[in-house]
């Protein structure tokens, strides 16, 4: 059976909007699709940038050797219109998101994309697959005469609509469907709050939203009169209200219209939180991370780094199992504290037999960092100019360090100081793995002379131009 290009059309124009608004969202993603338009066709997929390549074995196994892939549509159902989607079994391949429907128009899609490492929540994303499922089952519904080309557009910019739909599913399943809030105004006017200074300022501390038929069970420790309760809308005042609740265990409430009073965390009644730090921010539901937000948009990232390089680069050296574990969690342990306190600082991992001599402050007696409290002490010290000199005793033997070296080839003038010292000296020193922590959170790891790239951030191609493939002759060229 031949595709139709119509429909290598809407899958292209799908697949390249979903991939676009994931990215944004996400982080560098890709897209991918496997359907059947009727219960007697053949399965189809489209991957054009190698999503699904690795898992032929399960994909074999899942549709050719059982018959159990799509759960059947009941007659009822065929007569439905194309909204009427019935969920397909979620596949659970690991480091994939995926999520499928059957419709009238479309027998069998499930659609895939990556699981980033560094994600909040899965559940915006599933969101935003769900309504592709969606989309797709509308455009297969027309005739190609009716097409529009939206769908595609309107996936690129699902971000705030997935975001809402995540917080809805979250309330139905403890509220039902009697939720009073309206989500897109607490979105918008959460987005508008962080951008909105004070004196200079971007917001810290947190506000929360509680269904107004729960708001008599908080307990208060002011209350505003009803005739004078701020509008969410006037962001500007709740900008300046935010001030009582900075860096505490206080939190504004607010019943999705207005700001009513200030209650003692924790909240129990079903709540929507917004946690403002500054240029960034956390939401949450029940205090179950769904979300960030920064710059006036919402993004999966949790801004927080993995440090996958650094576990690579640890790998490299002829280090006892337990002393990497260690060293990893003491480098980890202090560039989150920089990250959440937004400074950047630099640490010398020195993994020679003894350690490399730094110009720096040095110290009496070494401090060994497998101490709580001397791990606190060094995260203070990171501040200070220089970097900070950890051995692979496990103890820091100084701070304030200056990282020297001749120029090297490939320096990068449009970063930092510390950036290109920390090339420079790797170059000079093999046995050093440098990390760099900039005050707007990006992590560096270098090793020998090079930024360790995080392979797993590569740029996806620009354009999906690849038409759909029956799957069993997809399957067989992997081999």
């Amino acid at each position: 059976m031949q595709i139709d290009p119509f429909i290598n059309r809407c899958i292209r124009e799908t697949l390249s909007g979903l991939r676009d608004g994931l990215t944004l969202f996400s982080g560098h993603s890709r897209t991918a699709l496997i359907f059947s338009r009727g219960p007697e066709d053949k399965l189809y997929i489209c991957d054009p940038q190698n999503l699904m390549r690795g898992y032929e074995p399960i994909l074999k196994s899942i549709y050719f050797s059982n018959k159990s892939w799509c759960t059947s549509i009941d007659d009822a159902s065929k007569c439905r219109p194309y909204n009427h989607i019935e969920d397909q079994e979620n596949l659970q391949l690991d480091g994939l998101i995926s999520y499928g429907g059957s419709s009238s128009p479309v027998y069998y899609q499930m659609w895939f994309t990556e699981h980033h490492p560094n994600m909040w929540s899965v559940s915006p994303t599933e969101c935003w697959l769900e309504h592709a499922v969606l989309r797709f089952s509308h455009d297969m519904a027309n005739d190609s005469n009716l097409y529009t080309g939206i769908s595609g557009s309107f996936l690129r910019e699902y971000a705030g609509h997935a975001v809402r739909d995540c917080i809805v599913d979250r309330a139905g399943v403890k509220l039902g469907i009697d939720v009073q809030i309206r989500i897109y105004p607490v979105l918008d006017a959460i987005l508008g709050i962080s951008k909105t200074n004070e004196e200079g300022k971007r917001p810290y501390g947190t506000l929360t939203f509680v269904e107004p038929r729960s708001l008599s069970d908080l307990h208060y420790l002011a209350q505003f009169d009803t005739s004078d309760q701020p509008l969410l809308t006037y962001f500007k005042h709740v900008r300046k209200l935010l001030q009582t609740v900075e860096h505490s265990n206080r939190t504004l409430i607010s019943d999705g219209v207005s700001i009513v009073g200030i209650a003692k965390k924790p909240i129990d009644p079903f709540h929507i939180t917004a946690d403002f730090q500054g240029k960034l921010g956390f939401l949450s539901v029940d205090n179950k991370k769904v979300c960030s937000f920064q710059d006036g948009s919402y993004s999966s990232d949790t801004h927080r780094a993995k440090l996958f390089e650094m576990e690579e680069a640890l790998l490299d050296f002829p280090l006892e199992s337990a002393t990497r574990v260690d060293l990893f969690k003491i480098v980890a342990a202090l560039v989150h504290n920089a990250e959440d306190k937004m400074f950047g600082c630099t640490f010398v991992v020195d993994l020679a037999d003894q350690p490399t001599p730094i110009a720096g402050q040095s110290l009496t007696l070494p401090i060994d960092l497998r101490q709580p409290n001397k791990l606190d002490l060094a995260g203070g010290l990171s501040k200070v100019d220089g970097a900070l000199h950890i051995s692979a005793d496990l103890h820091l033997h100084g701070f304030a360090c200056l990282l020297d070296g001749p120029q090297v080839q490939n320096e990068d003038r449009a970063r930092g100081a510390r950036y290109n010292s920390a090339l420079r000296f790797t170059a000079q020193h093999k046995d050093v793995i440098v990390v760099v922590v900039s005050s707007d959170r990006p992590v560096s790891i270098f090793l020998h002379g090079e930024e360790i790239i995080n392979r797993y951030s590569n740029a996806s191609i620009a354009t999906c131009i690849l038409g759909a493939t029956p799957l069993d002759e997809w399957i067989d060229n992997s081999d």
